[in-house]
């Protein structure tokens, strides 16, 4: 068991790490695993738990944590009239059903594999954020039809390999197809919940094998994490709301940029190099 000298300061980066993804929860509708999957692959690779599931542990943890964060989100711009329930009614079936096939596949992949995934998508999204254009579109209205139902799953799909809520993917995705960026923000807050709550409930029945098991795990969720990351999330993510409806669409996105290109940078350096 580690001496207080380590863990106390594990502990503060996983409080710090749970504000600063309610603040993102609510000013990006990203839901905090963006945050949350890098500060909890350190803490428990700072204990001794690396191992080939560690990077799944990491995405469920995030993934449930997600839940609340979302939800709350979701509430707070709701009483701005922020969020499109049009959009989140018919693209809901599409995402739980990706986001099921994620846990399928993530659940028999290992840590390294799954740090490439993260570290890869993560910096394709951030580059698009960062170098992207306003007028950039592919329609004028959210997708119908087909193209709805091939793209709602990868969504929920590529969401859970990553161990994040909707923003990364939906914001983006509702830009090109001229949703204000406000609007997507509130609405992806509400593909987090979506992504997060059928993935979660997957993840409880993967277990990991006992040789590989942080404490206080059920399935593949670490249950101490989630809590110490929730009690923080649920102070700052109506702050962060408050803060997105205050700042300049543009700042917005490009904060989201560079701070999504960083942790992609970090997750790659880590799996490539160790």
């Amino acid at each position: 068991m580690p001496d207080t000298a380590t863990l106390l300061p594990l502990l503060g980066l996983l409080l710090v790490a749970g504000a600063f993804a309610g603040l993102l929860a609510g000013m990006l509708g990203v839901g905090g695993g963006i945050v949350h999957v890098p500060a909890f692959f350190y803490v428990f690779q700072t204990l001794g738990h690396d191992g080939p599931y560690l990077m799944r542990i990491c995405l469920a943890t995030s993934l449930a944590a997600i839940i609340v964060t979302s939800v709350r989100s979701v509430l707070a711009h709701r009483k701005r009239g922020a969020v499109d329930w049009a959009i989140l009614r018919t693209w809901a079936p599409g995402i739980a059903i990706g986001a099921l096939m994620g846990v399928l596949i993530a659940s028999s992949l290992r840590t390294t594999t799954l740090q490439v995934i993260f570290g890869i998508t993560a910096f394709i999204v951030g580059l698009y954020l960062a170098f992207g254009r306003q007028h950039w579109r592919l329609g004028s209205e959210m997708p119908r039809g087909f193209t709805r139902a091939a793209l709602s799953p990868a969504v929920g799909f590529l969401s859970v390999l990553m161990g994040i809520g909707g923003g990364s993917f939906g914001v983006p995705l509702m830009s090109l197809f001229g949703v204000p960026m406000h609007r997507a923000v509130a609405t992806a807050a509400g593909f987090g919940v979506l992504i997060a709550v059928p993935s979660v409930a997957g993840f409880l029945l993967v277990g990991v094998p006992e040789a590989e098991r942080p404490p206080f795990m059920l399935g593949s969720v670490n249950w101490v994490a989630f809590g110490v990351a929730v009690s923080m999330t649920l102070v700052t993510a109506p702050l962060g709301v408050r803060l997105a409806h205050a700042m300049d669409a543009l700042l917005l996105r490009r904060v989201f940029a560079v701070f999504i290109l960083f942790v992609a940078v970090n997750m790659l350096r880590k799996a490539l190099w160790g």
